[in-house]
């Protein structure tokens, strides 16, 4: 969904409706494990999976697209549902993304200290938590997104767990230059970037660049093993290098050779994973959304303009009641 295909629409439609079936289907499982009933629940903060992602382009405003549909996730819970958190960001002249540092900052900034949090998902995004409180944030790059790719067409798995294949391969210096050498990764901030960018076709033409095509499966996923752990490394060391602990969350933290690899290019800082700090690494993106939908129905914003670039701060999300 983030390239152009046939009957898109309809299928993005009909994509939508599965999806949010799911989310009921978890809701209520849930709810049955908690002992809970949806009139218990206050609302369910609901992001949807982003399919195209372009702030600021074509128009000047640009879009960003969820597939997601909070009506029927409402109907079929019995509970609100809050939904569409980027739209308003971007509306107001912003990224619409990374949103999370906010709600890192509640949850892992640390009095007297500078800190960091690196979200692995499909996109690395840093927040960066400095001593004196001047949060700033920015996606810095891929994280999982070329590394399952790769899994996915090579291995017929779905992930590379805790990266033992890559692992196993060695990172092509060729191919490795080629990827670093993205434009993306020297902007200055605010930035966002999504599978818009970092796709199949990207890592086609990176591997014809640096004549690696018929090159050993596994030294490629080494290579991007090490593109992801030197991007982020070198986001972090630019813009915050008085950092002492980095806080790793996402579906990342659970690769074993990544989290060595980060820790390995940032011999000063200690890399952590967020599970040390009172939330489990697959739980604080769920968790930011959670609080996001509590920022838009307490009426207050959950934007910070020095990370996503808006004109001012602004309640984000839609709420569909139950």
């Amino acid at each position: 969904m983030n390239t152009a295909g046939q009957d898109e629409l309809h299928r993005a439609a009909l994509a939508a409706n599965a999806l949010a079936l799911c989310y009921a289907e978890v809701v209520h499982e849930l709810l049955a494990r908690a002992g809970l009933q949806a009139g218990d629940i206050r609302a369910i903060g609901a992001h949807g999976q982003t399919v195209r992602h372009q702030p600021g382009t074509h128009d000047g405003i640009g879009y960003t697209l969820q597939l997601n549909q909070p009506a029927l996730l409402a109907e079929r819970t019995g509970i609100a549902v809050v939904a569409d958190f980027r739209s308003r960001d971007v509306a107001a002249g912003g990224q619409g993304a990374p949103l999370v540092p906010a709600f890192h900052q509640q949850v892992f900034s640390q009095p007297g200290r500078d800190v960091a949090v690196l979200n692995l998902g499909g996109i690395a995004n840093l927040s960066l938590l400095p001593a004196d409180g001047a949060v700033r944030g920015f996606d810095c790059g891929p994280a999982n997104v070329l590394l399952d790719l790769w899994c996915q067409q090579h291995l017929g798995q779905p992930y590379d767990t805790d990266g033992a294949w890559a692992r196993g391969g060695q990172a092509l210096p060729a191919l490795l230059r080629c990827m670093l050498a993205e434009p993306f990764l020297a902007l200055p901030p605010p930035k966002s970037t999504g599978r818009d960018l970092f796709h199949a076709a990207w890592l086609a033409r990176c591997l014809q660049a640096a004549s690696a095509a018929d090159a050993s499966a596994q030294d490629v996923q080494a290579t991007l093993a090490e593109f992801t752990a030197q991007a982020c490394a070198r986001h972090l060391q630019r813009h915050a290098p008085q950092c002492e602990l980095l806080i790793v969350c996402g579906g990342g933290a659970l690769n074993g050779h990544l989290m060595a690899r980060l820790q390995a290019l940032l011999p000063r800082v200690s890399v952590q994973p967020s599970d040390r700090h009172g939330l489990p690494a697959l739980q604080v993106e769920a968790a930011a959304f959670a609080w996001l939908a509590h920022q838009c129905l307490a009426g207050l914003p959950g934007n910070l303009p020095a990370v996503t670039g808006a004109r001012g701060p602004r309640i984000l999300g839609a709420i569909y009641p139950a």
